[in-house]
């Protein structure tokens, strides 16, 4: 089927934006000419894309499939285009890293750092999301590699992973509410307990089911919320027992204590992970070599 690709970008635009205003004003054409692509469009696949109402404009869902194959093709073709204007040097171009708000905080913060303090120049753009969303944002070139837990059930195996940084996860409780110090407790034991963890979106969330499923238990958690430091503080406020990082946990806190688990909980890796189908610019690999 012969169609301009300027169609498809008009299309992206508007699925993007869902509205015909701010797509005009992102690619500097009226919204006459934004209107008349999309039905030029429409007219050829024989399909409509958008309903249109004078409040919102949505996506029909022959619309949405459309977009799921567009987007990554849209954003390929960006990529390929920065890595043309970056010529091959440090001296410009953009940086893209997705990576969850935890990873972030404890860990990412001082290579960006020491990045940027190398080559100035280099646009970095940090996109946070969960680590699950984090290896969709991938999938689509939407970045150019990924900081994330693992074991990551979004990661395919079109990806390269190298693990850069282990650690564990650990149950934390203020030691006025929970009197449990001292104690080996098991997770039976445990469950009987008010559970803090991460939503179910989260790669700590698969985690743990998974490990009270392997016993036999089932984890029916009190609080579930998208923030280990705010699973922390609930946990300091007594709350509830929270389920995070190590990395995470200050040094210096006197309200909180590691519980001593019967069972012997795995670690789990920190890795970075990029599509190795796809070209990696020069950007991307030396950060990726500091890590």
């Amino acid at each position: 089927m012969d169609i301009n690709y300027e169609l498809y970008k008009v299309f992206y635009h508007v699925a993007a934006t869902l509205s015909f205003s701010e797509a005009s004003k992102q690619l500097f054409i009226s919204q006459s000419a934004v209107s008349q692509s999309i039905k030029v469009l429409e007219k050829k696949l024989n399909q409509t894309l958008f309903i249109r109402s004078t409040k919102k404009v949505q996506l029909t869902p022959e619309g949405e499939i459309l977009l799921k194959h567009i987007e990554p093709a849209i954003n390929l073709i960006q990529k390929g285009e920065n890595q043309l204007l970056e010529a091959n040097t440090l001296n410009g171009g953009q940086l893209r890293i997705g990576a969850s708000d935890t990873i972030c905080r404890y860990y990412l913060i001082p290579y960006l750092g020491q990045f940027h303090k190398q080559y100035p120049n280099v646009h970095i753009k940090v996109t946070n999301q969960t680590s699950i969303e984090c290896a969709r944002l991938l999938e689509n070139g939407q970045v150019d590699f990924i900081i994330t837990n693992y074991p990551n059930s979004g990661l395919s195996n079109a990806q390269n992973i190298r693990v850069i940084n282990e650690f564990r996860d650990v149950f934390v409780a203020n030691r006025q509410y929970f009197p449990l110090e001292g104690q080996k407790v098991s997770l039976e034991k445990l469950q009987t307990y008010p559970i803090l963890m991460l939503d179910r979106k989260s790669t700590t969330s698969e985690f743990l089911h998974h490990i009270f499923q392997k016993h036999q238990l089932d984890l029916v958690p009190e609080i579930e919320i998208s923030s280990n430091d705010l699973l922390i503080d609930l946990a300091r406020i007594g709350l509830g027992i929270a389920f995070v990082p190590d990395f995470c946990i200050p040094a210096d806190d006197k309200d909180l204590f590691i519980v001593d688990l019967t069972e012997n909980l795995p670690d789990r890796q920190m890795v970075v992970a990029y599509n190795e189908n796809l070209p990696v610019s020069q950007a991307s690999r030396h950060f990726m070599s500091i890590l």
